[in-house]
């Protein structure tokens, strides 16, 4: 995994429909709007804790 401070791309692979509501908003807290879109972000402890409560909707690009 990364460190903290450095740059991570994230992927939105699965749509938040009929998910809890909790995990839409984590999506959107962490930039993604729609299936497919991409977002880069530095690294911190936020951040994880947010890719890590949705992982199986995101995917890490690099």
């Amino acid at each position: 995994m990364k460190k903290i401070g450095d740059k991570i791309k994230i992927k939105q692979i699965g749509s938040s429909i009929r998910r809890n509501k909790k995990q839409g908003l984590y999506l959107k807290s962490l930039g993604l709007r729609k299936v497919g879109s991409e977002r880069e972000l530095i690294v911190n402890n936020s951040i994880l804790k947010l890719i890590e409560k949705v992982r199986h909707m995101v995917k890490v690009v690099s």
